[in-house]
């Protein structure tokens, strides 16, 4: 049996009405800043629970252009996860802002209780990392950033619809930054992003920031970028946002699926799951025993399992001018030897759920 890591083929696979919405779309013109993806953003800030969101062309842009309307610049500095995709740490130096590195905890999100000591005179922004589709501890973390007068931008990009305390991802902090790749809970058929925000002054700054600092047509107010989110991939948002919730339930139920059976297995130890938390399973990541002949196994006998990820973030090769060593941050680098990501996505039938589970299983059996 197969059971693959991608979804879309399946999540795209009855679309008869969307490809109806899109030839109709097309014959309009309305390519650029339309009224599909002023709905989609309308929709969008609904859904999470905010007032305003802006539509930008990645989940990195989202990111930047967060930073940005904070005004942070070349030698700034900026709090962030040590465990997480280097879209976080490419937005941060793309302003020319220094990555300021808090280990993990076993969520997978930043250990808060790390943060303080991290502070310095140049810290100007924290940029908290909802890994996996967990959340970091925000409840904390928002004291400590009212406490030091640090505004927060939740890389909410692995986490649409997870909340803490039944408080959304991307609502607690000053921005939120949700990315629309196409391996998103909520996806396009490119790359896409999205802010959230509930201040009117920063929306409107950042509908400049994304638009290259036009008013207008003719009137340049500030220097910005070219990052709309395409009109087009707001049609694809509009007729799959509507299945948000659905899609994250399904998640969760397999998720739920999964813990129930695999922490059974000797060999395997499943995350904490807060009773107060909301985890969307943007990934399935369990702790495994002899971890790389178990990935091998499994792909062996057709199962897609992945590592999210192999190497810690502050060790790659394009962070080396930050001098960090391995060991900086043990509870990332153990993650990195001991984690194993399986699909949980929500066209995964009990079959391939049951299979997951049965070559697992037979692995420990023989180890």
């Amino acid at each position: 049996m197969k059971v693959r890591y991608s979804y879309l083929k399946e999540q795209f696979s009855r679309s008869e009405d969307l490809w109806a919405k899109l030839k109709k779309f097309v014959a309009t013109g309305d390519f650029t800043l339309g009224k599909e993806l002023l709905q989609f953003e309308k929709d969008f800030a609904k859904l999470i629970g905010t007032k305003f969101a802006v539509g930008v062309n990645s989940g990195t842009d989202a990111i930047k252009l967060s930073l940005k309307c904070l005004n942070i610049k070349n030698g700034d500095e900026i709090i962030t996860a040590a465990n997480t995709f280097v879209a976080t740490v490419g937005a941060i130096m793309e302003l020319g802002a220094k990555p300021v590195f808090v280990d993990c905890d076993n969520t997978f999100c930043m250990n808060v209780d790390e943060v303080e000591d991290k502070i310095t005179k140049k810290t100007k922004a924290i940029v908290p990392v909802h890994f996996t589709g967990y959340m970091t501890d925000m409840h904390k973390l928002k004291k400590i950033a009212i406490k030091y007068n640090i505004p927060l931008v939740e890389d909410a990009c692995q986490s649409i619809l997870g909340s803490l305390r039944n408080k959304n991802a991307g609502t607690w902090g000053e921005f939120g930054s949700f990315s629309l790749h196409p391996l998103k809970n909520i996806n396009v058929w490119s790359d896409g992003g999205i802010i959230t925000t509930n201040s009117k002054k920063n929306y409107e700054k950042l509908k400049l920031l994304r638009n290259h600092g036009l008013i207008d047509r003719d009137t340049v107010q500030i220097n910005g970028y070219n990052s709309r989110l395409d009109t087009f991939q707001a049609v694809v948002g509009n007729w799959l946002l509507p299945k948000a919730k659905s899609i994250a339930l399904a998640r969760i139920r397999n998720a739920n699926y999964l813990d129930n059976n695999l922490r059974n297995i000797e060999g395997i130890t499943i995350p904490p799951r807060p009773a107060n938390m909301k985890i969307v399973y943007h990934l399935y990541i369990v702790f495994a025993k002899n971890r790389d002949n178990l990935i091998k196994f499994c792909q062996k006998k057709g199962i897609e399992a992945k590592i999210h990820y192999p190497t810690p973030i502050y060790l790659q090769n394009f962070l080396k001018h930050l001098k960090h060593k391995k060991g900086d941050f043990p509870v990332a680098d153990w993650h990195a030897k001991n984690i194993i990501t399986f699909p949980c996505d929500q066209h995964l039938n009990k079959k391939k759920l049951d299979y997951i589970i049965k070559i697992v299983s037979e692995f420990y059996e023989k180890n």
